[in-house]
């Protein structure tokens, strides 16, 4: 049976409260969306940032046909500890695991590591879905958008971009907020699919993380008041109800129809 390592991209305490708050951490949501296509997979998970064993999960890393590193709240200019210890664990990761699916933050991390850059978005943000993302060419050829419409709207939340592909890296996908919406890189040993959305979260769980983050966003201003978010909150429940879950999720399932 094949073996991944899904990799939690925020900190500890920040999954508490999405505990606390009646909210699935991303990893939960990520093995619901693997468990809707496969249970012939065993899966660890480690975070970085919080696992005191993470050196010793760093030297074993070759056990692993493939990994998902998910999202986070995290910004990756902010120079932490927490985001150096993740930085150091996906060094690790892209020379010893072939097959990696970069989600959103878990994509800014690995560009990061192999020499790109992300700043924060100047075209605007995704909260909570991500509108006119279109497949370019080579996209089209791509595995990662097999059976894909060419151009489709998709959970998102994220208020950094790309603005710096690593070397050698193919863009495959583009939307009019972020120019770097998918991507395909080899470093080392791996093979890098990265995109800036979240196909393995549900529309519901992002207006449950609106609500969630109300204060928070309105503080960044992401949003101007109460009637924006409910406003913004209702477009997102709109395209709740016309969404396909097996074409939403089409990127993850092609992952893993490609793990070898």
């Amino acid at each position: 049976m094949k073996r991944i390592l899904i990799v939690e991209g925020n900190l500890r305490e920040e999954n508490q409260s999405f505990t606390d708050g009646g909210i699935k951490t991303h990893t939960e949501s990520l093995k619901d969306s693997i468990s809707y296509f496969t249970d012939k997979l065993n899966i660890d998970v480690v975070n970085p940032s919080s696992d005191e064993n993470i050196n010793e999960v760093a030297k074993d890393l070759t056990k692993y046909h493939g990994m998902i590193w998910g999202g986070s709240s995290l910004n990756i200019y902010n120079d932490t500890p927490e985001i150096r210890r993740q930085l150091s664990f996906m060094r690790e990761c892209q020379k010893s695991i072939k097959n990696i699916f970069a989600i959103c933050w878990g994509m800014q991390v690995a560009v990061t590591v192999a020499g790109g850059e992300v700043k924060k978005c100047t075209n605007g943000a995704h909260r909570g879905i991500a509108n006119d993302i279109e497949i370019n060419e080579n996209g089209l050829k791509h595995p990662l958008y097999k059976n894909k419409n060419k151009k489709f709207n998709t959970p998102a939340f994220n208020f950094d971009e790309v603005v710096k592909l690593p070397e050698g890296s193919t863009l495959l996908s583009s939307n009019p907020i972020n120019k770097v919406m998918g991507v395909n890189f080899n470093v080392g040993s791996a093979n890098i699919w990265g995109i800036q959305y979240h196909p393995e979260i549900t529309y519901a769980k992002m207006i449950s993380l609106i609500h969630f983050r109300k204060d928070r966003l309105l503080e960044k201003k992401a949003f101007i008041n109460q009637m924006e978010i409910d406003s913004h909150v209702k477009i997102i429940e709109d395209e709740n109800k016309v969404s396909n879950k097996d074409a939403r999720m089409r990127e993850l399932e092609n992952w893993l129809s490609n793990l070898n």
